[in-house]
């Protein structure tokens, strides 16, 4: 009985022991074996180091995550049922207690998903079917459940610059304008980033515009600067970053500069390179970009006129880099290796823009999200 009165008194603490100052959630979105789910563990922001991750949602390939506004929900695009589907689940307690309860899940209609966003009202979320080639949205009801799908909007053609990648239309993410106007969403196959008005009342789009990358660039996913002047776009064949200036009032971005990420000479040496993710520093003085098969991070400085020029190169200790992400603060950056099953963690000079790896790593299977909180 003395046991067993232990046991639970220990259990007990264990679950509602509060998440301390100096820890942050990390939630893991993944895909493919030996993953089962949605994964989670906890940042020490003084020290960098990470908790063991551990299974807090069984699902099948819940590859992006994205977190309601009043971080009370969080959305993942994977498959129930054998049905490709957005997904939401309650959150429910921090830190080593941190769990997730399924609420609901409503059926994509044109595949799988690659990428999914929520607004900053919580009103409507958007899904990108990398397949399929299109842009899906989604009412949200204000308990933070997913209502109906509102629209379903096919891209069409490709810009067959690079065979057997852009014959056809492959959108890859969605987010977005800092004021909520307009959604973006980066087609791959189109070169093309393209743009939509947004209805948040009634969660639709209407068509607007887009903006031109590079051709055979391949736009994968993009970030707004700070200041609102400038969007960041990364183009995932060619391993750069196209600078564009943005009209807030017009919705309109024009390109202004693309720049590597590796340099060809570099690239000649690996079997396969492709980029994956890019972050704004919250400063709006660096710029960070992934690159898949390098197996590295590049660190950018901003100029006055929000171009770029590089300042680091740097291996993120791990194989295939689908995704990083800065912690709260951007004291530390952590960076998922999908190959290595690792989450790796390196700290980041606020004045330099560098960053440096302090041997905090962690197996956890195939990561392919890295989310803190709203984004």
């Amino acid at each position: 009985m003395h046991n067993y009165f232990s046991l639970w008194t220990a259990l007990l603490t264990f679950m509602t022991t509060p998440l301390l100052a100096n820890e942050v959630d990390v939630w893991l979105g993944t895909g493919g074996r030996p993953s089962q789910g949605i994964y989670h563990c906890t940042l020490d922001t003084e020290t960098g180091k990470l908790s063991e991750s551990r299974l807090v949602a069984e699902v099948s390939g819940p590859g992006f995550l994205a977190m309601h506004p009043k971080r009370s929900h969080l959305y993942a695009v994977g498959t129930l049922s054998n049905q490709p589907s957005v997904i939401a689940y309650r959150i429910k307690g921090q830190g080593k207690a941190a769990a997730l309860e399924l609420v609901g899940a409503v059926e994509i209609g044109d595949g799988g998903a690659a990428h999914v966003s929520v607004d900053q009202a919580g009103k409507m979320l958007l899904t990108a079917q990398y397949g399929g080639g299109s842009v899906a949205a989604f009412a949200l009801n204000e308990d933070g459940s997913i209502g109906e799908r509102t629209a379903l909007i096919n891209h069409a053609g490709g810009s067959g610059v690079v065979a057997n990648r852009q014959d056809s239309s492959h959108a890859h993410w969605t987010g977005f304008s800092p004021d909520q106007r307009f959604a973006f969403v980066p087609d791959l196959g189109l070169d093309e980033v393209v743009i939509y008005q947004v209805d948040h009342d009634h969660a639709t789009l209407t068509p607007h515009g887009v903006g031109k990358a590079p051709a055979g660039g391949g736009p994968r996913h993009m970030k707004f600067h700070t200041s609102g002047e400038w969007i960041y776009v990364l183009n995932e064949l060619d391993l750069s970053v196209s600078v564009f200036d943005y009209d807030a009032d017009a919705g309109t971005m024009q390109i202004k500069q693309t720049i590597p990420t590796v340099s060809k000479a570099e690239l000649a040496k690996e079997q396969f390179s492709s980029c994956s993710e890019i972050r704004v520093h919250p400063n709006g003085k660096f710029v960070y970009a992934a690159n898949r098969g390098h197996d590295t991070v590049t660190v950018f400085a901003v100029g006055d006129d929000g171009k770029l020029t590089e300042v680091q190169n740097e291996h993120v200790r791990g194989a295939t880099p689908r995704n990083f992400n800065l912690a709260p603060g951007a004291e530390w950056m952590l960076v998922a290796g999908q190959d290595s099953h690792t989450l790796a963690c390196f700290a980041v000079d606020a004045n330099s823009g560098e960053i440096t790896f302090n041997r905090s790593v962690i197996s956890t299977p195939t990561p392919i999200c890295v989310l803190f909180g709203p984004e």
